[in-house]
C-alpha cells in the first residue's frame, strides 16, 4: 500500500481552518467573499505567490511554497539581516503596483474600531488602564490620512516565505486591499523591531518611525480581544502584550 500523507491542522477557529496534505494546503473559508478577494489579489500581486491548484468552494487548494517563514511572532527570527531587506523590498514592489478594484477600512472605521476594543480592554481589566492609554495616544500616529496602496493587510513575518536571501512567495492574501503602506511593514516588524531597519532599507524610502509605532500599537490593541476568543494567545511573550507593554514604557 501506498504511503498516504499526514493531515496537518495549519491552523483552525471557528471562520477558517487551513490544513497541509504533503505539499497542498487545503483553506476551508465560510465567508466566500474572503477567498475571492484571496484569489484576485494572489493574481494581481507582482511578488510571488502560492500556485492555485483548484477551488471548490468552501475549499481552495494552494501549492506549497519553497524555503520557510521569515520568522514567528514571539521567537526569535533565524533568517538574516539581507532576507529582511528583501522583504522590505517586496514589500515596496506591492505598494508601487496597481491599485485593487475593492476598498479597505476607512479611517473612521479604524478609529471607531480601535475606541471601541480599547473600552473593553479597560472594562475586563485585560491590562491595566495606563498602558491602554498610553497605547492608545500611541496610535494615534497612525490615524491620519494616508495615500492608499496595494496592502497586503496582513503581512505577518510568518507569512513571508524566505530561501536563504530570497523571497520565495506571500501566503495569506485574503486582507489584501487599499490601504496604508506603513500598516504592511509595521505588520511585518510587530514584535521584531531590531529588524526594522532592514525592512525600510529594503524598502527604500523615507518611513515614519512614529507611524510605525502607531500601527503596532493599533494592530496589537485590535488584536488582543480577537485573538483571545479564537484560541490565541496575544499574552505569549513577544507578542501583543508584551509589544503594548514595551510601546507604553517609550
Amino acid at each position: 500500500m501506498a504511503a498516504v500523507a499526514e493531515v496537518e491542522v495549519v491552523v483552525a477557529h471557528h471562520e477558517r481552518a487551513t490544513l497541509r496534505v504533503g505539499d497542498v494546503f487545503l483553506k476551508v473559508d465560510a465567508h466566500q467573499a474572503r477567498t475571492d478577494v484571496e484569489v484576485e489579489a494572489m493574481a494581481m500581486a507582482p511578488i510571488p505567490t502560492p500556485e492555485v491548484l483548484w477551488r471548490k468552494p468552501p475549499v481552495l487548494a494552494l501549492g506549497a511554497l519553497p524555503g520557510t517563514a521569515l520568522g514567528r511572532l514571539g521567537e526569535p527570527s533565524t533568517a538574516s539581516s539581507a532576507a529582511w531587506v528583501a522583504a522590505g523590498a517586496a514589500a515596496r514592489m506591492l505598494h508601487d503596483a496597481p491599485l485593487p478594484p475593492w476598498p479597505g477600512r476607512s479611517l473612521d472605521e479604524l478609529t471607531s474600531e480601535l475606541d471601541g476594543e480599547c473600552a473593553w480592554l479597560v472594562r475586563n481589566g485585560v491590562l491595566p488602564s495606563d498602558v491602554i492609554t498610553r497605547n492608545r495616544r500611541v496610535a494615534e500616529a497612525a490615524l491620519r490620512p494616508w495615500t492608499p496602496v496595494f496592502t497586503h493587510g496582513d503581512l505577518q513575518l510568518s507569512h513571508v516565505f524566505v530561501d536563504g536571501d530570497e523571497i520565495t512567495g506571500v501566503i495569506d492574501w485574503s486582507e489584501a486591499a487599499k490601504g496604508d503602506a506603513m500598516y504592511d511593514l509595521a505588520t511585518l516588524t510587530l514584535g521584531h523591531a531590531e529588524h526594522l531597519g532592514d525592512v525600510v532599507a529594503g524598502y527604500g524610502t523615507d518611513v515614519d518611525l512614529d507611524v510605525i509605532r502607531g500601527w503596532w500599537s493599533l494592530r496589537s490593541l485590535l488584536g488582543v480581544r480577537w485573538l483571545a476568543e479564537h484560541g490565541f494567545d496575544p499574552t505569549a511573550p513577544g507578542c501583543e502584550v508584551d509589544v503594548l507593554r514595551s510601546l507604553a514604557r517609550r
